[in-house]
């Protein structure tokens, strides 16, 4: 559940694009992905791994970035040993230059994030949908939206 999970959030993430005025919209599927063509509006996708608390030992990464984590949950035997369930939260640390008040744009991305999201589904998960949000400023020149989503997640054996 949580890869192809995690590689679905990711593909619709690397589909959302900005033009030069400003402009959010979606890579059309059939096309090459192309930087100069459709400039991704989120720079770098990766697991979280408390990223932006070790900024200065990492390797830099470009912003946008959007870290995805999976935050423990607890699976629900439907039918013990085949068929299992779990209700998982996801976090997505959206991060951004601060900009300050100017920056306030960067909370249409969140939405642009929310709206590609909306709705996802696999073989595994279903329901994907937004929970909660919050804004983190600790972080000197950075911002970190953490944007949660929820879903229905599902495991089979045999």
């Amino acid at each position: 559940m949580r890869e192809e999970l995690y590689n679905a959030i990711k593909n619709r993430l690397e589909a959302l694009c900005i033009n030069g005025a400003g402009e959010y919209y979606e890579r059309p599927d059939d096309v090459d992905v192309d930087d100069e063509l459709y400039p991704r509006a989120i720079r770098h996708i990766d697991l979280w791994n408390h990223n932006v608390e070790f900024i200065e030992q990492e390797t830099a990464w470009e912003r946008p970035a959007v870290f995805i984590e999976f935050v423990p949950f607890k699976w629900h035997a439907i039918v013990p040993g085949v068929e299992y369930r779990a209700q998982p939260l996801i976090n997505l640390h959206v991060v951004t230059d601060w900009a300050g008040q100017k920056g306030i744009g960067e909370f249409r991305l969140l939405d642009k994030i929310h709206e590609q999201l909306a709705g996802l589904e696999g073989k595994t998960f279903m329901e994907f949908d937004i929970d909660s949000s919050s804004t983190n400023h600790n972080h000197e020149e950075l911002v970190e939206n953490i944007e949660t989503f929820s879903c229905v997640g599902f495991r089979h054996l045999k």
